[in-house]
């Protein structure tokens, strides 16, 4: 027992040492930033890529020397005009027809990606629903579809396209989460709840990367961006804080994972979100539901991948 109280006590001792270091080591990375990784040899995939940031991603990657886009989305129609365009950039795309929520149709296609295009080494996972409802409100079908589509997908096409990555010793996963994973909003309660658990599996899945060389994960945790997914909803204070612009989160994502940052919060002032909950957490939930009391669920407030 007296073996046990040193060891906790020298924890305990060691702990805030470790704190600091830790505090020290990211400022130093803050004031000499990483070097930004070379794209050319990588070929990546977006959910998602046909419309919305997805399409801004895809376009983005291509920009930034990406070798070859993919993208997977419902809609044929929106995937081959994104793919156009990203081909008239340069750059080599193919599009595939694919519901992420479908598990079987996911594995199909990304073995019909393998045969076709080759082997994936950035999977972007930004495919996602929302219904903007209540609960009371919602559809039983659609609160499972949101569950499908915004989580369930992602298990599917990681477990797909990552043991490769794993073999290659390079890679990266990137998650286009939102902020509503760390602070929910009344009358989207699909949408957060589904953001929430794609926040869990994303930390779990970046700590389980830290023993695997050359892979490594991103997840962006963005507030409103004014795309078509989030038409017609509105904040409080819409000066202070207007809408993200979607090629900006574009450019961001492309750059944290080209930097290797593990996490990226738009705008920076998020960050005060989280320390705010971390503090006095009942306050925090209070004055963000004043902040987004006048959040209007217009008929239009439907997502769509």
């Amino acid at each position: 027992m007296g073996v046990e109280w040193r060891d906790v006590a020298s924890l305990l001792l060691l702990l805030p040492l470790r704190l600091l270091l830790a505090v020290l080591a990211a400022t130093v990375r803050l004031l000499l930033p990483t070097r930004p990784a070379d794209l050319r040899r990588d070929t990546v995939l977006v959910t998602g890529g046909g419309r919305g940031i997805g399409r801004y991603l895809a376009a983005e990657f291509a920009r930034q020397g990406a070798r070859k886009i993919i993208i997977w989305g419902r809609t044929e129609k929106c995937l081959k005009e994104s793919c156009e365009e990203i081909r008239s950039l340069g750059v080599e795309c193919h599009y595939f027809v694919c519901d992420v929520g479908n598990k079987e149709e996911v594995y199909q296609q990304a073995k019909a990606v393998r045969e076709k295009v080759g082997d994936v080494t950035i999977l972007v996972n930004n495919a996602a629903v929302v219904h903007g409802k209540t609960l009371m409100d919602s559809d039983d079908d659609a609160l499972l579809k949101s569950q499908h589509i915004n989580t369930l997908g992602q298990f599917w096409t990681t477990k797909a396209f990552l043991p490769r990555m794993l073999e290659l010793q390079h890679g990266h996963i990137v998650c286009m989460n939102s902020v509503l994973a760390l602070s929910a909003i009344p009358g989207a309660i699909d949408y957060c709840t589904s953001k929430s658990s794609s926040f869990a599996f994303m930390e779990s899945l970046t700590l389980g990367l830290l023993d695997c060389p050359g892979v490594n994960a991103t997840t962006v945790l963005p507030f409103h961006t004014s795309t078509e997914m989030f038409h017609g909803m509105k904040t409080r204070f819409p000066k202070l804080f207007p809408p993200l612009k979607p090629d900006t989160v574009a450019r961001r994502t492309v750059e944290a994972v080209r930097t290797n940052q593990a996490l990226l919060l738009l705008p920076w002032t998020m960050h005060l979100l989280v320390i705010m909950k971390s503090i006095l957490p009942h306050t925090a939930l209070e004055e963000i539901y004043r902040f987004t009391g006048s959040y209007a669920c217009m008929d239009s407030f439907k997502g769509r991948t």
